[in-house]
């Protein structure tokens, strides 16, 4: 059966799940991030409701053989049964006032009154995004605060008929791919718990990995969408620029290396959400107008010619830990299956010069965003060592350097086109490194080479943040360890359903997140 299509029918009876009830450490450690050995309540086989893609999960809520009653108490066992164990959601609200909106949506479905695709999904937002009403930190003590509004996708994912039932765990200020910070502490890899989950979407791409979401929102500058989905073993989706459109209370138009995207345990899921999150908005200067609908039809397309130019490690450029370029080269076999032809490449482009404007580019606009904690030394001290050194950076620019910067950006924006006129897609991996451990903040070195930067080891991913072009990590693997891998994909200017269509057909091929569970789940 496709993804695409709706499940069989399936009684009421079987899913049913007990409710039960927090324990007092269980909900102590989910509200300070704090990780405890604590011993969740309920046990035994997965619900048969989160073990469901979002896709089917949908259909039977719409088609009320299942309630949203059912699902809220499915999933909020599952948090509690695992969440203690990765510290991925957080935030959490409390379980009577979810379970009370679930019935709420209950009560809507019964007189006719249909939200959408995501009613009555349990959803937590990354930590980044406001949320009214509930507690929004983006990781740290600075910016705590509860919001008088949502973020703009978060009104329409409630308008979908989301219940947001807490936030996913999120690096401080989103800076760096290792998700800890100050407040909730750090969350751990859903395949190996000595392991980080990478960032900065790693709260999210961890929860949806072990099955506490059925869906989950994230955001990208430097592969934060790409990278924790890659370490997770699930898809991650980095939109075009303007396809989920963002209109913050402070600049509109200099803030293009970030997006908002989609994150799921299957490429129609990612579609599906991406098909709430974009459209266009009069708040948002840079939203692109196409019709957001399109991403709810049917991905299955024929591939038959196309082609795939593979950049690898750009010629040796990049320093790639053992075994990564082999687990995405094996991944070739599964394309030609579906018609597609792959060669090597190479863009007409110095990597290092790339490097350099994403420098000063991403040190401009972090000092833009974080410079007044800075400028308060009470504050300053509060803001992690890479946080001060990306202002500092930023304070030292002069306006012709960051102007330099963006006309370097243009040039790669140009040579990445040229390579589109022979391709119809180019293939990276998606890290340079397997998850590392969870006690260190960032890798030193890769197979001897020193890193300079608390970032350079995720060079790999800033082609895709400077071009703006629509990527999606898709797996490809696991090492010797078990620990995953994944590769992007990177479509041409604006062909988000094309790099989703493409996406699907490979998982259709491998099926990497169906057929190999978290060892987490596999012993439940």
């Amino acid at each position: 059966m496709s993804e695409d299509e709706p499940s069989g029918h399936v009684t009421r009876r079987e899913f049913m799940t007990t409710t039960g009830k927090f324990s007092a450490t269980a909900a102590a450690g989910l509200m300070f991030g704090k990780l405890k050995s604590v011993a969740p309540e309920a046990s035994g086989p997965l619900s048969p409701v989160v073990a469901k893609n979002a896709a089917d999960l949908s259909n039977l809520i719409r088609s009320k053989r299942v309630s949203c009653r059912e699902v809220m108490t499915a999933y909020l066992d599952q948090i509690n049964r695992f969440n203690p164990k990765v510290n991925a959601i957080v935030s959490l609200q409390s379980r009577d006032g979810l379970l009370q909106q679930a019935d709420e949506r209950d009560q809507q479905l019964a007189r006719g009154d249909y939200k959408g695709w995501m009613h009555g999904f349990p959803h937590a937002v990354k930590d980044l995004a406001a949320t009214k009403g509930i507690r929004t930190t983006r990781g740290s003590p600075l910016a705590d605060t509860v919001p008088q509004k949502d973020a703009l996708f978060v009104e329409r994912l409630k308008r979908s008929g989301a219940i947001i039932i807490g936030k996913t765990n999120a690096p401080e200020f989103g800076l760096g791919s290792q998700t800890y910070n100050s407040i909730f502490g750090t969350t751990l890899n859903a395949y190996s718990q000595s392991k980080c989950a990478g960032g900065s979407s790693g709260g999210a791409a961890v929860s949806l990995a072990l099955r506490m979401v059925p869906v989950a929102d994230g955001s990208d500058m430097m592969g934060s969408l790409r990278n924790p989905a890659a370490f997770n073993n699930v898809i991650g989706f980095r939109p075009s620029f303007g396809r989920v459109p963002s209109a913050g209370d402070t600049e509109l138009f200099f803030e293009t290396l970030s997006t908002a995207g989609a994150m799921g345990r299957s490429v129609a899921d990612v579609a599906m959400l991406l098909s709430v999150m974009a459209g266009s908005d009069a708040r948002a200067p840079f939203a692109i107008e196409e019709n957001p609908a399109q991403f709810a039809d049917p991905l299955k397309r024929d591939f038959k010619g196309t082609r795939l130019g593979w950049m690898g490690n750009y010629n040796g450029y990049l320093a790639m830990e053992s075994r990564i370029m082999d687990l995405c080269e094996s991944s070739f076999k599964a394309f030609e299956s579906i018609g597609c032809s792959v060669d090597s490449v190479q863009p007409d482009f110095p990597p290092e010069k790339m490097w350099q404007s994403w420098l000063t580019l991403r040190h401009w606009l972090t000092a833009g965003d974080l410079g007044e904690f800075y400028k308060d030394p009470s504050k300053r001290e509060k803001l992690k060592p890479e946080v001060q050194w990306e202002i500092e950076g930023g304070l030292n620019l002069s306006a012709t350097e960051v102007y330099a910067a963006s006309v370097t950006r243009s040039e790669w924006y140009r040579a990445v086109g040229k390579l589109f006129e022979t391709y119809d897609y180019l293939l990276l991996p998606s890290a340079q490194v397997f998850p590392f451990d969870a006690q260190t903040h960032w890798p030193k070195e890769i197979n001897g080479k020193k890193m300079d930067t608390y970032h350079r080891w995720m060079e790999v991913v800033i082609g895709g943040s400077l071009s703006g072009h629509p990527v999606i990590n898709v797996p490809v693997g696991f090492n010797p360890a078990g620990l995953p891998m994944g590769m992007q994909i990177i479509g041409k200017s604006h062909a988000d359903l094309a790099v989703l269509q493409i996406a699907y057909a490979y998982e259709q091929a491998t099926n990497w997140v169906a057929n190999h569970l978290p060892p987490l789940l596999q012993a439940a």
